[in-house]
């Protein structure tokens, strides 16, 4: 309690007149907090609550500020405008929270409505002579009902979230102690109610405060008053008392872990090192002692808010694959794991020590290698919270400096390293698919179609590099290939956690790129697509356009450079790949390709579940019985289509895998294939008319 606060209690005693701006009639009960109890005064009381509550918060706050500078630094000091847009509507505005109607309600509920009654406080430590002596009298009726307003909805949210947790158990919290969040919203249920019976000694305004007005007509005793009021600050202060040692501890880590959230590409990963000029230190110059993460202190200061802002709702993990799938990753685990890390550990950390216990040791082997960096948890956080670059931090540590990664990786890395592809076919294998195709091979064009590995030497995919060719050209495009000059673009091997690798496989492509004075890029892979466009910005590609091949051909459609698909006997639904969807933000042009789609999955759009491959997992063993691609294949069979239309290559094959494995029968074809295979069709029907006349 502060001397200021204390002063003007003290200076309020001996008003035996009620200090209420609403009306200005004689009270003969005094405020309870100028009310003596035995040897102690109201104030006393209230002191002793407040130093024992506001300290105890204070101290565990600085600790974990303190916990949290020892990071690593990491430049969040840009992008004012769109830091202080997203944190209007992702914090206040609580944009994400309301994705999930229900939880997400009663949540809004709860903190708007603390937001609104927070400044009673002010009122209730210098009895009343706040609104009575400081408030204009012209806003005190306004602030008065927005204060009830505040208390009313906090009591609505708090109620209706105990209910559902207590009667309507949610399945997610089944078998897992509920204790710390019924305490909490016993507390807040506690505050408000009590709230209302000290407001009704207030003479309440019935238009303003027609709760508080409701509960006077009661003829509350005075004694019940003294009771409430005193329920309602020990309430308070418990609740200040419990915030930094449970989940609640979000109400002040998420403020700096909302604003300094990541403003770049969404699932960009950084360099090795960046120069002053804000790109990637060519490989050449490079000059640094470690790589990824191994200890708690080399991961930044703003990963490290995560641990302290994760409210636990486990909205992560319910949108996991690799969680769903019943492998060893839990992202709201691996989320506690670093704050849990830190307080363990604080004393060594502290002091500046290194604990013997590292990172991975704690998050685990299992549940970092189990990643498909899809996206889905960092995209479904309320608070922002990046859970993926923590496992690819580690990922980098394992595979380039302890060189303790699965051994299945060796295959691919070794053939990308030699071979440029994580297949091992030679270079001069990588247009043989076009060969009969009459497209330019290694000059310049104006689209260069990157055709990457899979559609270079995967059989099934040829098909779609052929289909894709052949509308570009059908629609008179200037369009080539690199051949031999293709390199692979290195997603696997950035993913994988091996930078160094990808880094020489971008400087590389970046080069052919410069000499044939390559512009714009069309891209069939969503991983080619995304790391072309985004992540080659930082070693010299920022001046690119790239393009998903579904961008370009739904362009050229509504152009009418190319037909628009009509009904060709095929019952449709579409997979979303995840680095197409949810990280490329392309989700209309492929359904505009093929005419739309007859039935959506149940989780599609930015919502859509992950086919299992990414995150290098398309060349890593995955268990029978914890396969991703099987659950996603389940759900496209529920919706009683034919045909899957994918605008992946590795979608592509994954959920044909999937398909198999639960027995259905349904096409898997690639956007471009259905719109080329329309007019191949056509071309065969007027050569049939033709023949016929």
């Amino acid at each position: 309690m502060s001397v200021g606060i204390v002063a003007v209690v003290s200076r309020a005693r001996g008003y035996s007149e009620k200090m209420s701006a609403n009306v200005g009639r004689s009270n003969p009960m005094e405020h309870p907090l100028l009310e003596t109890y035995g040897p102690l005064e109201g104030w006393h009381i209230l002191l002793i609550l407040g130093s024992i509550s506001i300290g105890f918060f204070t101290y565990q706050v600085q600790k974990a500020t303190r916990l949290v500078l020892i990071g690593a630094p990491d430049s969040r000091f840009d992008s004012w405008g769109t830091r202080i847009r997203e944190f209007t509507e992702g914090w206040l505005g609580q944009k994400v929270v309301l994705r999930d109607r229900v939880a997400g309600t009663m949540h809004v509920l709860m903190f708007w409505g603390f937001l609104m009654l927070a400044s009673d406080m002010f009122d209730l430590v210098t009895a009343n002579a706040f609104s009575s002596k400081i408030l204009p009298t012209a806003l005190n009726g306004p602030w008065n009902g927005m204060v009830e307003l505040g208390y009313t909805m906090a009591m609505i949210g708090c109620s209706a979230a105990l209910i559902r947790r207590v009667v309507f158990t949610p399945e997610k919290l089944k078998g897992k102690s509920q204790l710390e969040g019924n305490t909490i919203l016993l507390l807040i249920f506690t505050i408000t109610t009590t709230s209302f019976v000290v407001e009704s000694n207030d003479d309440p305004s019935s238009f303003w405060e027609p709760i508080g007005h409701f509960v006077s007509d009661f003829g509350v005793s005075d004694k019940t008053v003294i009771v409430a009021y005193w329920a309602h600050m020990v309430a308070i202060s418990a609740f200040l008392f419990l915030i930094p040692l449970s989940k609640h501890m979000h109400l002040v880590m998420a403020v700096p872990n909302v604003f300094f959230h990541d403003t770049g590409p969404v699932g960009k990963m950084r360099p090795l090192d960046v120069g002053e000029d804000g790109k990637a230190i060519p490989l050449d110059d490079l000059d640094i002692d470690s790589f990824g993460v191994s200890s708690y202190s080399q991961y930044t200061w703003r990963q490290l808010i995560d641990g302290w802002s994760c409210t636990s709702c486990a909205r992560c993990q319910d949108a996991c694959p690799a969680y769903a799938s019943g492998k060893g990753l839990n992202p709201m685990q691996v989320i506690h794991d670093v704050r849990d890390y830190a307080n363990e550990h604080a004393p060594i950390l502290l002091s500046g020590g290194q604990p013997e216990e590292t990172m991975m040791e704690r998050i685990t082997d299992e549940a970092v290698w189990a990643c498909t960096t899809c996206n889905a948890c960092v995209d479904v956080c309320p608070l922002y919270i990046e859970h993926v670059p923590k496992l690819t931090d580690l990922r980098r540590n394992a595979m380039m400096e302890t060189m303790e990664y699965p051994e299945i990786l060796n295959n691919a890395m070794g053939n990308i390293e030699s071979a440029s592809n994580p297949y091992g076919f030679g270079a001069h294998e990588r247009a043989d698919w076009a060969a009969d195709l009459d497209v330019k091979v290694g000059e310049p064009a104006e689209y260069i179609y990157f055709v990457g590995c899979a559609a270079s030497f995967d059989e099934r995919n040829q098909k779609v590099a052929r289909s894709t060719i052949s509308l570009l050209k059908e629609a008179g495009l200037d369009v080539g290939i690199l051949g031999m000059q293709e390199g692979c673009s290195g997603d696997p091997a950035r993913r994988a956690g091996n930078e160094y690798l990808f880094q020489m496989l971008a400087e590389t492509n970046l080069m052919t790129f410069q000499d044939l004075g390559v512009k714009r890029i069309v891209a069939s892979c969503p991983h080619c697509f995304h790391t072309l466009g985004k992540e080659y910005a930082d070693f010299g590609g920022d001046e690119l356009e790239v393009f998903h091949h579904s961008e370009i051909l739904a362009k050229l459609q509504d152009e009418g450079q190319l037909p628009q698909v009509e009904g060709n006997g095929r019952n449709m639904t579409f997979h979303d790949p995840c680095y197409l969807g949810r990280i490329g933000g392309v989700f209309d042009e492929p359904r505009e390709v093929i005419g739309g789609v007859d039935v959506e999955t149940e989780k599609h759009g930015n919502d859509s579940f992950c086919c299992g491959a990414g995150g290098a997992q398309m060349w890593m063993e995955e268990d029978a019985d914890k396969r991703v691609n099987v659950i996603r294949a389940k759900e496209l069979a529920e919706t009683g289509c034919d045909t899957v239309a994918v605008g992946c290559p590795f979608c592509s094959i994954m959920v044909k895998d999937g398909l198999d494995a639960v027995g259905s029968e349904m096409e898997v074809m690639d956007v471009a294939e259905i719109l080329w295979e329309q007019i191949v069709a056509k071309d065969e029907e007027i050569q049939a008319r033709n023949l016929q006349s």
